[in-house]
């Protein structure tokens, strides 16, 4: 083989390398937080009711269910006992403790979905964001905001789900969580009825990361 001939086999196997590495779908793991009242919830139903090949983790959490919300959709609702119980046989991925009740993410679905090719999106509030940055920093980080504390507020007082002492204390939280913004590797701006521009930007936030040169594989 001459010395031309080895040249220009090294370089087709360089490109074949980068089509083996760039040509196949590249899973993403993504996390979706923000305050309370911010509007995670519903820009997961859209994406949801969009079709989106993304796998949704679903939440365990030991807090009652809320009208309208329904079981294996919105959460896992089990009870403190059986929250204890992931916690001892290591299924959690991560939990906290949020507002009085415990939350957390099952690790084995996250496993399988992101085994199988899918992206994975995950809907935690802050606390439990700063978990998975650690735990896993190959995650692409969202933070949801409302267009001002003002608007923020106003959607917490709308929602009617708490006592007035619990009502102060999520908006006291809220605001010390917003001054976690820069923590977050994206700002998504939540304005009021324009939620299908807020799903827009997550898409495309999600297609980017997924043709980054420098993508690295989640490891759990």
């Amino acid at each position: 083989m001459t010395s031309e001939t080895a040249g220009s086999a090294a370089q087709t196997d360089e490109i074949d390398e980068i089509y083996r590495r760039f040509g196949s779908a590249h899973p993403v793991l993504v996390v979706i937080s923000g305050p309370s009242g911010v509007g995670k919830d519903a820009t997961l139903a859209l994406m949801k009711r969009r079709e989106q090949p993304f796998y949704f983790v679903v939440t365990a959490t030991t807090r009652p269910i809320r009208p309208g919300e329904e079981e294996g959709v919105d959460y896992h609702f089990v009870s403190v006992g059986e929250f204890a119980g992931m916690i001892e046989e290591g299924e959690l991925l991560e939990y906290a403790v949020v507002y009085g009740d415990y939350k957390g993410i099952p690790k084995k679905h996250v496993r399988a979905a992101l085994a199988s090719g899918k992206d994975v999106v995950l809907r935690i509030d802050v606390q439990g964001a700063a978990t998975i940055r650690k735990l896993i920093p190959e995650a692409v980080t969202i933070f949801l905001a409302a267009e001002s504390e003002e608007e923020l507020v106003t959607r917490l007082q709308e929602r009617k789900t708490e006592t007035p002492d619990r009502l102060k204390m999520r908006i006291a939280t809220a605001r010390q969580e917003m001054k976690r913004i820069g923590e977050f590797d994206y700002v998504v701006i939540n304005r009021e009825d324009c939620l299908e521009r807020t799903v827009d930007r997550v898409i495309s936030i999600i297609n980017a990361e997924k043709c980054r040169t420098d993508w690295k594989p989640v490891r759990l």
